[in-house]
């Protein structure tokens, strides 16, 4: 289906998106969902970026834009959810947004500058992820089609840190032998009580990748937070203090 055919439908003919069992959009619809939701999100009649925040944002924009999207799509995810990824896609159109007359008077060297930084930045970075415009849901969803197999954290980092022939995407991803890493810890885990089994591959995680962001998951997507993930009653990964509300 292509963006256009979206302002050609009816309430009947609504696209729908599921959802997994953390509330993330899947299957086949949820990429045209993502697409929707960044035009959504630079439309400056509907979202104008003159404001300072999305927590800013009048709830009636919000709302107004939310209405537009469900006018096309039948969603089974939370309006929280598609309105945190709206905030998202609007926040990093914001950033990108330049005027016209800043463009003018920047020096002619500026751009080929932030070209490099950009580049060298990029070089820096330590684990670069290949899913594009998939999500970790998306894919995580495709992968467990076939029989038997379940992804955790640990299988989707493996995933998505490796190019198509199975090369790690930096030189940091290869040194990281994930199943020794495991062995290890089922190994501490057999003689020290305090290592629960089930947590092994989320103290990998953290061990690898380095302390978490405060109220989210690494190697889970947008939309998960950690009691959602790991359950109230589990200290070892949640971010002390109250957990952090996401801008809605």
């Amino acid at each position: 289906m292509l963006h256009k055919d979206l302002y050609e439908l009816t309430l009947v003919k609504r696209v729908k998106v599921s959802r997994n069992n953390l509330g993330q959009p899947v299957g086949s619809k949820a990429r045209l969902l993502a697409r929707y939701l960044g035009i959504i999100a630079r439309n400056a009649n509907m979202l104008p970026i003159n404001y300072e925040s999305w927590h800013q944002m009048p709830d009636s924009n919000k709302n107004q834009a939310l209405d537009n999207i469900k006018e096309r799509f039948a969603l089974e995810v939370s309006d929280t959810y598609i309105k945190r990824a709206l905030g998202k896609k609007w926040r990093d159109h914001k950033k990108r947004y330049k005027p016209q007359r800043e463009i003018v008077k920047c020096p002619a060297g500026d751009a080929k500058d932030r070209k490099q930084v950009g580049t060298s930045s990029r070089q820096k970075q330590k684990f670069t992820h290949t899913t594009g415009s998939k999500s970790f849901a998306y894919v995580t969803e495709a992968e467990e089609l076939s029989p038997g197999q379940k992804v955790g954290r640990l299988e989707l980092f493996d995933i998505t840190n490796r190019k198509k022939d199975g090369s790690p995407m930096t030189s940091e991803a290869g040194e990281i032998k994930l199943e020794d890493k495991k062995a290890e810890y089922e190994t501490i885990a057999s003689s020290d009580s305090s290592v629960n089994l089930e947590d092994i591959n989320n103290r990998i995680i953290t061990e690898v990748l380095g302390p978490k962001m405060y109220g989210r998951v690494q190697i889970q997507g947008s939309g998960v937070n950690p009691i959602q993930y790991f359950g109230s009653s589990s200290q070892q990964y949640m971010p002390s203090g109250s957990q952090a509300q996401a801008e809605v």
